[in-house]
C-alpha cells in the first residue's frame, strides 16, 4: 500500500489581492470605488428620511444606478434627479445618466 501524497493547498488569497491581481476584477473594483465616491457625492442631497433606503448600484460607460426598494422612494428619488446630477458635476464626476432601480 502506497502511503496517500498530501498535496500543499495554497493559502487562499485575500479579496483584496485576488482584485489587484487580476485585471477583470480590479477594474470592476474600480467602477464600484467610482460609484461609492459618487454616492458620498450626492449624501447630503439625500432628505434625511430618504436616505437609508438609497445605495448605491452600477456604474458603467453610461449610467450611475441607484438602487431602491420601493417605487414610492424611486418616484421621491426621480423628483431629486437634477439636484443630484448637479450635486456630481459640482464634486467633478464626469456626467452620467443617473438610472432608480426598484430592487426590493
Amino acid at each position: 500500500m502506497n502511503p496517500t501524497r498530501r498535496r500543499e493547498v495554497p493559502d487562499p488569497l485575500t479579496l483584496d489581492d485576488a482584485l489587484r491581481q487580476s485585471v477583470p476584477l480590479a477594474r470592476l473594483r474600480e467602477r464600484i470605488d467610482a460609484s461609492n465616491g459618487r454616492f458620498a457625492a450626492i449624501q447630503r442631497q439625500l432628505p434625511r428620511a430618504l436616505a437609508p433606503h438609497v445605495k448605491p448600484g452600477p456604474l458603467d460607460d453610461e449610467s450611475w444606478s441607484l438602487l431602491v426598494p420601493n417605487g414610492a422612494v424611486g418616484a421621491k428619488l426621480r423628483q431629486l434627479q437634477p439636484v443630484l446630477e448637479s450635486a456630481l458635476r459640482e464634486a467633478g464626476w464626469p456626467a452620467r445618466t443617473i438610472r432608480i432601480k426598484v430592487v426590493g
